[in-house]
């Protein structure tokens, strides 16, 4: 049988060795592009496996049976991941999120989440150390994850509503099983867990009200994601975008809303409070309102590859360099070039025909 051609393979393919310079500057923990970015966050792809098949990032018709996902010896070791990210913690990034795929397909995930609990960032703190989820397995995982050092957790969960959220995930997984995975996580001792949801018109729009409602008073904090065009795969289109400013409109109107300062300088979601105390949700506007100016964000590929943007069509490959035998120095010197010479800002200048250009799948590098 010949293999199925997908989208995806010709951007793996795509790949950059990185430059070394010829005298490695010492990482100072201050790394900014060209636009004066500082590179703060890190996202590690554990694996591009998921045992989902959500229509907006691994569409069935496209991971099929037929669909060859990375053998295990092209996949970053945990050795591996831990000293990348011990690199990257040198050039200034305080904050580590471990995404898929669905990265508790990863076998004995929680022995890297200990060695990484491990690693400091420049000015010798502990990591921000957060992991997202579709939490299918989270109810037998949360409390080993918690003891290795995990800080906090994000959950998937695009509707309340049963036949919508079995339709959207395609492989009939049932909502309460989430819910299981949430309150596990709870029991663990993880506090203000975040729920994810993804926002599609004509999909699971009716249901944004009703999710504001279920997690209000909870504790946790629900964010709500314009529909992206991510990857090549997903049949993205404008008309599809339920935009943030309305998704406020309508959680307001019945429950009341205030707008609540970031946490952070770069960060993603906007923060809406309750007017009446009893929690807040988020609004992430990449499509609509674009944050790219502040975006402090790079993503590591489950087969290394550095990837400055997550609209990006090409990563560049840092495991090449670990698995030639370049030093630490080597390679930190080559990442600090990289992020100098960063320019990316799709979100600012979107057009019709950049959404049409072939990007790598998110499920490859993690949202």
């Amino acid at each position: 049988m010949i293999a199925k051609t997908i989208p995806i393979v010709d951007q793996r393919a795509a790949r950059r060795v990185p430059v070394i310079p010829a005298h490695p500057p010492a990482p100072g923990g201050m790394l900014a592009d060209t636009r004066g970015r500082l590179l703060r966050d890190l996202r590690i792809s554990v694996t591009d496996r998921c045992n989902f098949r959500c229509t907006y990032c691994m569409p069935k018709e496209v991971f099929d049976r037929d669909y060859h996902f990375l053998p295990r010896t092209e996949l970053l070791s945990f050795e591996e991941i831990t000293r990348m990210t011990r690199l990257f913690a040198a050039h200034g990034v305080e904050k580590l999120r471990l995404t898929g795929g669905e990265p508790l397909l990863r076998k004995d995930l929680e022995v890297l989440i200990e060695m990484l609990a491990a690693l400091e960032t420049h000015d010798g703190k502990p990591l921000d150390l957060t992991l997202t989820t579709n939490a299918s397995l989270l109810s037998r995982k949360a409390q080993a994850f918690k003891a290795a050092g995990l800080q906090r957790i994000t959950v998937s969960l695009d509707s309340l509503d049963e036949a919508v959220f079995r339709a959207m995930n395609d492989v009939d997984f049932p909502v309460a099983d989430v819910l299981k995975g949430i309150d596990a996580a709870h029991d663990a001792g993880f506090a203000h867990i975040k729920i994810n949801m993804v926002v599609k018109k004509g999909v699971n729009d009716h249901d944004i009200v009703a999710m504001a409602r279920r997690f209000k008073g909870s504790g946790h904090i629900v964010r709500f994601i314009e529909f992206m065009d991510v990857g090549s795969s997903n049949g993205w289109r404008m008309n599809d975008v339920v935009p943030s400013a309305e998704i406020v409109r309508m959680i307001s109107a019945e429950m009341p809303l205030i707008e609540a300062e970031p946490n952070y300088i770069g960060e993603v979601a906007e923060r809406w409070a309750y007017a009446d105390g009893s929690g807040e949700i988020g609004v992430i506007s990449s499509v609509t309102e674009a944050f790219c100016s502040t975006c402090t964000r790079a993503r590591l590929s489950t087969d290394g590859k550095l990837y400055t943007c997550l609209f990006a069509q090409s990563g560049h490959d840092l495991r090449a360099l670990m698995r030639s035998g370049k030093s630490d120095e080597q390679i930190a010197a080559a990442i600090g070039l990289i992020w100098n010479q960063r320019e990316d800002r799709y979100s600012e200048i979107r057009t019709e025909e950049m959404v049409r250009t072939k990007k790598i799948e998110m499920s490859y590098i993690g949202g």
